[in-house]
């Protein structure tokens, strides 16, 4: 049970504060995130890593020299935003460019590919490298879609040592993803892990039972086995990591994670029967860490991870770090940073707007403004829908972002901005209180429909339709979803569809909308028989047969909400 906490919203951002103030040798606390407290050669690459939070001594812990230049954190288990991505990123870019790590999980690839997109365009060469080492995720044919879990500390760390290195971008990009496609890792769970202020965990396993394959975000294992002895768990990890050795590989660097409550005398013992596997496999292992390196709050489990080393791995595994969760060789010689941190973001300014577009940002505010209180009565329902197979978080993180997004929109509009502004802003705020998955689509699709407008016109009913095209268009480019993958897209998808091919018949906006909005709500209900194929419910797909997506419902209730004020608009 996590017991120590004022307001469970803000436990993340002062779990994050106080970690700063302890390790300031280390680091410094920006907004969102934190960079490291010393002197950074100009021209170095900047490895820049992180996650949500709940998972310490990931992501901060792992700031320093030798390893990574600055750290992102989200809220609990919650992607942070692209706002708070692209931020962080600003202060450790030293002009050699930046490698961008995070787990490969659907709300970290979309917040940190969008940042990337958006920092390219100021002029800084960003790589984005998803981790994939967790091998119950997904079998050794789709290894692409395999989630990050402990792997992301070696193949941080072989990034982070070939940057301190000197090398140039391409090297430790090459080198980054060198290693990860030699990680693999594999845990079990002895009981789920609870969210600050949440009165019971995530999941449980029966008693003298243990989950295989479990995720770092609450997700439930893949299976379940009654508990072994030290040995013969000892044989299940070594076991499933072993099948998928590299051909000619003898030398391993070794992680044994432990998950947030179990001891590490648990994890000593069970080091031992490691060992004396691995040795029985004539694997040669090579500076073996014991310990928290990625957990999942107060989950009582561990995890074993293994890189297959080359000489130029090796080198870089046993190369010196001074990191507050890793140190290695000797101490990597450094001073104070003596810049100052300009971390205010200040007021928003917006382009002048004719009085049409001002007319038409009010109104998109006030919208916003409605469908921010329908996710705030919805909360709790859409939260139980996404515990299915998910962490139970989807109406939390919508209520947050809808109420964000409308706070946003209604400063936009006192500010006098127009139409596309007033959207951009409001999407912008969504993505980057709400974090996760939902929140990355959201602003996403606001701020890419926004594009259909303008700050000089109205919003004509021709724009809003443009606009829902490309709010698809950029939520499947970058969020890689199609329809039968049982996410938001499956109810997108019809709605703007139907929107347009009503609208090309010559129907009236609002009459089209409200059929594009059945269209939707028809979509989401038949996600009920689909099993997940993106996202955290990819790996418990069973157990989310006979349940609607909840990203899917959202949104045909976004749409419904919608569909009824333009309904009430048009009729005054």
């Amino acid at each position: 049970m996590t017991t120590i906490f004022d307001a469970p919203e803000d436990f993340a951002t002062t779990a994050l504060a106080g970690f700063a103030a302890i390790y300031q040798r280390n680091v410094r606390l920006v907004k969102g995130g934190v960079v490291r407290s010393t002197k950074v050669p100009k021209g170095k690459v900047a490895v820049v890593v992180g996650g949500g939070s709940g998972h310490y001594p990931a992501f901060a812990g792992y700031v320093g020299p030798g390893l990574a230049d600055a750290a992102v954190a989200g809220d609990v288990f919650a992607s942070p935003s692209t706002a708070a991505v692209a931020r962080v990123c600003r202060h450790a870019d030293q002009g050699g460019g930046v490698l961008l790590g995070f787990g490969n999980y659907a709300g970290d690839v979309l917040n940190f590919g969008v940042a990337a997109e958006r920092l390219r365009s100021e002029g800084i060469d960003v790589r984005i490298l998803p981790v994939t080492d967790d091998v119950a995720s997904a079998p050794v044919d789709s290894s692409a879609k395999r989630r990050g879990i402990a792997g992301d500390l070696v193949v941080f760390k072989i990034a982070g040592a070939a940057a301190e290195a000197g090398k140039s971008l391409d090297e430790v990009e090459r080198l980054a993803r060198y290693a990860n496609d030699r990680t693999f890792s594999f845990g079990v769970a002895f009981g789920g892990c609870t969210l600050p202020g949440a009165a019971g965990p995530l999941f449980t396993v029966p008693d003298g039972q243990m989950a295989l394959g479990l995720g770092i975000h609450g997700e439930p294992g893949v299976s379940e086995e009654p508990i072994a002895t030290a040995s013969d768990l000892a044989k299940l990890l070594t076991g499933k990591l072993l099948a998928e050795r590299p051909a000619g590989a003898s030398k391993a660097a070794a992680v044994l994670n432990g998950l947030g409550s179990t001891k590490y005398e648990e994890l000593f013992v069970l080091w031992t029967a490691v060992a004396k596997e691995l040795a029985e496999a004539c694997v040669e292992v090579v500076d073996p860490e014991c310990g928290e390196f990625v957990t999942s709050l107060d989950m009582q489990g561990c995890s074993l991870t293994l890189l297959w080393l080359n000489e130029e791995l090796e080198a870089l595994w046993r190369a010196p770090a001074d990191a507050p969760v890793l140190r290695k060789g000797v101490i990597i010689a450094a001073e104070p940073a003596t810049d100052e941190i300009a971390d205010a973001d200040g007021p928003q300014s917006f382009a002048p707007a004719s009085e049409a577009s001002k007319a038409s940002g009010k109104c998109i505010a006030r919208l916003i403004g409605n469908i921010a209180d329908a996710l705030k009565e919805a909360e709790e329902e859409l939260g139980r829908i996404d515990a299915f197979a998910g962490d139970g978080d989807h109406g939390q993180g919508m209520r947050r972002g809808s109420a964000a997004a409308s706070d946003a929109a209604q400063t936009a509009v006192a500010a006098g901005a127009g139409a596309a502004s007033v959207l951009a802003a409001a999407g912008d705020a969504w993505a980057d209180r709400a974090g996760g998955t939902s929140g990355a689509i959201w602003g996403l699709a606001l701020r890419s429909w926004s594009n259909a407008f303008s700050d000089e016109d109205k919003a004509s009913d021709a724009a809003t339709v443009e606009g829902s095209r490309l709010a698809l268009e950029g939520v499947t480019r970058l969020g890689r979803a199609r329809v039968g993958d049982k996410t938001l897209v499956d109810a997108l998808v019809p709605f703007v569809e139907t929107l347009e091919r009503e609208s090309a018949a010559g129907r009236p906006l609002v009459e089209a909308w409200n059929a594009a909005a059945t269209a939707a709500q028809e979509a989401a209900d038949a996600t009920s028989a689909l099993t997940p194929k993106l996202g955290r419910a990819r790996p418990l797909a069973e157990k989310s047969i006979g349940h609607p997506d909840a990203g899917a419902v959202s949104l045909a209730l976004v749409a419904r909400v919608a569909g009824a004020f333009l309904k009430e608009a048009a009729a005054g």
